[in-house]
């Protein structure tokens, strides 16, 4: 638009992802505290001059000075970023961590695909993701523990949280032992549908200790508990979600039980679907099944 001028307005940000453009730019992706996710090119980040490139790697929290319109009426819907400064670079305590940086990597795909409108404010989102990947961070908590509990939270933050105290069909309330994921969680047995997975009493224990934020019972759980957590949980967000994090079967979730053989193409975080859990339980897009 002729005689536009940008704004320059500041906000602080986590980074979520960032990509190469032309020869020494780059795109970064960012969840802002006030004006939500947004995209914004960092001029010559990527030359070993630059002053501030170093601070816009992925999982970093930042304070940002950005020229453009917040609220995308006017110019370009790439900002650009003019100042940055590190509040908190989480990214670099991840580097020599595989555990870790992988499951910082889903968080940061999950909250990306959490938020599908551009500069549209999610300020609890915001703080669920900084959050998590503080948690990460520090170590106060296992690393998939701490996933899961973000994924579940942030699926309740989206409407998709899974019916864990109460049948997601018919709502009678209990603790039922069918889980369906089309159906929306643990169903009834007048309501389980043909394929519903059974999971043991404590993996459903477990989902509802990871959303309330009870880390003394979560803490305690069994390995192969957590396992089977993780593999409702990953269906669950995935098949609303209606395709696979690329990030999440790289999630190192711990060597599988003997005898387990996981299916052809799983990587190290795959949980391995139940008899009959259905499409979405093994990653399979519904489009695809």
């Amino acid at each position: 638009m002729a005689g536009y001028r940008r704004q320059l307005y500041r906000d602080d940000a986590v980074v979520l992802r960032v990509q190469k453009l032309g020869e020494s730019d780059r795109i970064i992706t960012l969840l802002t505290r006030r004006h939500g996710r947004l995209r914004a090119v960092a001029r010559g980040v990527r030359r070993t001059t630059s002053r501030f490139g170093a601070r816009l790697e992925p999982f970093g929290h930042v304070d940002l000075q950005l020229a453009g319109d917040p609220k995308g009426n006017q110019g370009s819907s790439l900002h650009t970023i003019s100042q940055v400064e590190g509040i908190d670079l989480y990214g670099k305590r991840f580097l020599g961590d595989y555990p870790r940086y992988t499951a910082a990597s889903a968080i940061a795909e999950t909250a990306e695909r959490l938020t599908p409108i551009e500069r549209e404010p999610s300020l609890r989102m915001f703080q669920l993701t900084l959050g998590a990947l503080k948690s990460l961070a520090r170590g106060d908590h296992a690393t998939t523990l701490v996933l899961d509990a973000y994924l579940l939270r942030g699926m309740a933050l989206a409407g998709w949280a899974p019916a864990l105290t109460a049948c997601a069909v018919c709502g009678t309330p209990g603790k039922h032992r069918a889980f369906s994921v089309p159906a929306g969680g643990a169903v009834c047995p007048d309501c389980r549908p043909p394929g519903a997975a059974h999971p043991a009493p404590a993996t459903v224990d477990l989902m509802s200790a990871l959303t309330t934020g009870d880390w003394a019972y979560a803490e305690a759980t069994e390995t192969g508990v957590r396992r089977e957590c993780s593999g409702l949980v990953a269906a669950h967000l995935q098949w609303h979600l209606e395709r696979a994090l690329r990030s999440l079967p790289l999630v190192d979730r711990g060597a599988p039980a003997p005898g387990t053989v996981p299916p052809p193409g799983a990587g190290p975080g795959v949980v391995p679907p139940r008899a009959g859990a259905g499409p979405a339980a093994a990653g399979v897009n519904r489009e695809n099944a």
